[in-house]
């Protein structure tokens, strides 16, 4: 019963809808970037390789042996560091990407929280903070006044 009056809880909350919405949008921009690198930036890459993909790039350390018939009788070994190039290239665009995105969410904040921005609605627990300020800052100065009196 702990359990799912827990689980209840954590539902309740939102915590596990906030989890959802994310893995959701994840899944989403996972697409997005997917396309960006295979589709947009990748296939430029590849035509200053004179057309060789990224993917098919690999040191072969022993050549495939076939018999008379065309059956291979021995498999090719290979270091295929193409996939490595292509995985790590998809890693820093969206690397960036994210930067990039979470550098403008944070202006976006930092617009919201600044309470002389006008142009902005402040957040009410922003606003409320700077009030208290105020008040304390002209406290402070009565208390100051009333001492040196």
């Amino acid at each position: 019963m702990k359990l799912i009056n827990e689980f209840k809880e954590f539902a309740v909350k939102g915590n596990m809808m906030d989890m959802a919405i994310g893995i959701i949008i994840g899944a989403a921009f996972n697409k997005v970037i997917d396309v960006l690198a295979k589709q947009v930036i990748l296939p430029p890459l590849s035509l200053l390789t004179d057309g060789v993909k990224f993917g098919n790039r690999k040191f072969v350390l022993r050549d495939e042996i076939t018999d008379a018939t065309g059956a291979i009788t021995t498999s090719e070994v290979a270091i295929a560091y193409g996939k490595l190039l292509e995985v790590f290239l998809d890693f820093l665009i969206i690397g960036f990407t994210v930067f990039i995105i979470v550098k403008f969410m944070n202006r976006l904040k930092n617009k919201a929280q600044d309470a002389k921005d006008k142009t902005v609605a402040t957040p009410k627990d922003i606003q409320l903070l700077s009030d208290l300020k105020e008040l304390m800052a002209e406290q402070n100065k009565m208390l100051k006044s009333n001492v040196k009196s």
